[in-house]
């Protein structure tokens, strides 16, 4: 049984109010509450169990690191990854991207060589490159989106060519919800020999994911936005990618010699692993693991999507609302704009209602400019929403548009 009212007990956050009327969160694209557990676990390994990892041969420290490599091991196992040097802990997404962007480009990418990427992808799947760009002089090119927030695969091949060294792409966006079909684009960039990075944020804490079978060459996801701390996040890298890459940065923990004539480096993953890791934060998302698998991931996802089916049902009877991504297939994220009220004013009025939404252009600036906005009101969906909820959304954008 999928128990809400038991769930909801984990987040005790979800109980408080806001402004004297009880706590709707639907902001969970950003981050995610975090069960009890997950900040238990935290709390007794920093009371009972902190020491640095990998270079102490005292107790606390053997410990610590058991709990590290531990917390690395249930990261292979929730992704499918074949070896734990294939798990390389970072910051979040954003520092997977952005370490793949730099090292890669550096390994393989010349000036004209070209990374592929979408019209809805996030910030932190664009700078990165455009970085690059400047730097090396690649090129990144960007694949168009249909009026309904979908990719057309048909303009894939066209999108391709000797050039192009990576497709960087999210397997589902933060702002339309629509969930690409990641697997037949990276089927297609293998047959013309082209590896294939995939943004999984917004994908890991609501599906299944098997990197093996979606045979995708590298795989980036936050803690934060799977119930688990923030400033803790995971790069999945092919072994024959990442042994070809240089180190991202240099310091402790990722060399192996250093003299004045030459430094050599650690073995995967520590390579790329400079300095103190977050050993605790990392302790914490195994938890957060734990807890989400302990739930069911397809019970989650079915929850989930009943969720999303829902909402929209509901705000399509809100007279003047425009949603922004109707894809066929989507996932926990609905993003309107009612009549002429501004995002800011509508998220705003709703927040003095206790319902917390998320406005503005969501770290998507070209994909605002392709929808022609400057911005939407964006309700996001996780483990422990209800339905009710989705009706105080509902009454509550009524209220805002009847003011209006």
């Amino acid at each position: 049984m999928y128990d809400l009212n038991k769930i909801r007990e984990d987040f005790p956050i979800l109980s408080r109010k806001v402004y004297d009327k009880p706590l709707v969160y639907l902001d969970n694209a950003a981050t995610t509450q975090k069960p009890l557990c997950v900040l238990d676990a935290m709390r007794e390994e920093y009371l009972n169990v902190n020491a640095n990892v990998h270079r102490g041969v005292h107790y606390l420290s053997q410990q610590a690191t058991d709990l590290h490599e531990a917390a690395r091991e249930k990261v292979r196992r929730f992704i499918n990854a074949g070896k734990t040097s294939e798990v390389v802990f970072t910051r979040g997404t954003t520092e997977s991207i952005n370490l793949v962007a730099q090292t890669f480009s550096e390994a393989f990418m010349k000036e004209g060589d070209e990374v592929l990427v979408t019209d809805m992808e996030h910030h932190s799947n664009i700078v990165p490159w455009q970085l690059q760009a400047q730097k090396r002089g690649i090129v990144v090119r960007h694949l168009p989106i249909t009026d309904e927030g979908e990719l057309d695969l048909s303009l894939l091949i066209s999108y391709l060519s000797p050039r192009t060294k990576l497709v960087s792409i999210a397997h589902v966006s933060n702002v339309l919800g629509t969930v690409n079909p990641v697997k037949d684009i990276i089927k297609v960039a293998h047959e013309q020999g082209i590896p294939v990075l995939i943004d999984g944020a917004q994908s890991a804490p609501h599906t299944k994911i098997d990197v093996q079978e979606l045979d995708c060459d590298f795989f980036a996801f936050s803690g934060h936005k799977m119930y688990g701390p923030t400033g803790i996040g995971v790069l999945y890298g092919k072994e024959k990618w990442l042994e070809k890459m240089p180190p991202y940065q240099g310091g402790g923990e990722m060399i192996d010699k250093v003299s004045w004539e030459k430094t050599t480096f650690e073995q995967l993953p520590l390579k790329f692993e400079a300095g103190t890791p977050d050993y605790v934060a990392t302790h914490g998302l195994a938890t957060a693991i734990d807890y989400i698998e302990t739930l069911g991931m397809e019970n989650i996802q079915a929850h989930e999507q009943e969720l999303t089916r829902y909402c929209m049902e509901q705000l399509s009877t809100v007279p003047d609302i425009r949603f922004f991504g109707q894809a066929k297939q989507k996932d926990a994220v609905v993003s309107f704009l009612v009549g002429d009220i501004h995002h800011l004013d509508m998220g705003t009025l709703l927040d003095r209602l206790g319902i917390a939404v998320r406005t503005g252009h969501h770290c998507a600036h070209p994909l605002m400019t392709r929808l022609g906005v400057t911005g939407t009101v964006r309700a996001s969906f996780g483990l422990y929403n209800t339905k009710e909820e989705v009706d105080a959304l509902v009454e509550g954008i009524r209220r805002v548009s009847r003011m209006f």
